[in-house]
C-alpha cells in the first residue's frame, strides 16, 4: 500500500520556524519513478484545502503567494524526503499540513494532478 507520511508538526511561536517531512512508503525506489510532482497542502477548519509549494521530477518549485518568501520546499532524494521549511511563522499559519503526489496536469499553482496524500500534521503558532 502507497503511502506518504507527514512528520515534524507541532506548536510554534510567531516568528518561529519548522520543518515538516514527508516520506513516502509501498513504492520502489524515488517518488519520482512512480509520481511526476510532489506538494505541500494546508487545511484551515472551515476552509479549502490550499496548496502552498510543489516540486516536480526537474527540480522546479513553485509557490503560493501566501507562504512565497518564507516557505521552502526542497527534496533529499538520497533519503526519498520531501521537506517545507517554513520560516516566520504567523498565528494565520495554524492549519493541518499534508503533502501529496501526482502528475502533470492542469490548475494548481504548479499543474499538478494530485492522486495520492498523506494523513496530515497539526501545525500551531500562538502570537
Amino acid at each position: 500500500q502507497v503511502q506518504l507520511v507527514e512528520s515534524g508538526g507541532g506548536s510554534a511561536q510567531a516568528g518561529d520556524h519548522l520543518r515538516l517531512s514527508c516520506g513516502f512508503s509501498g513504492i520502489t525506489g524515488s517518488w519520482y519513478n512512480k509520481w511526476d510532482c510532489i506538494g505541500w497542502f494546508r487545511e484551515h477548519p472551515g476552509k479549502e484545502r490550499e496548496e502552498l509549494a510543489a516540486i516536480n521530477r526537474d527540480d522546479t518549485t513553485a509557490y503560493a503567494d501566501s507562504v512565497k518568501g518564507r516557505f521552502t520546499i526542497s527534496q533529499d532524494k538520497s533519503k526519498n524526503i520531501l521537506t517545507l521549511q517554513m520560516d516566520s511563522l504567523k498565528p494565520e499559519d495554524t492549519a493541518v499540513y499534508s503533502c501529496a503526489a501526482g502528475d502533470y496536469g492542469l490548475g494548481g499553482i504548479a499543474f499538478c494532478a494530485y492522486n495520492t496524500w498523506g494523513q496530515g500534521t497539526q501545525v500551531t503558532v500562538s502570537s
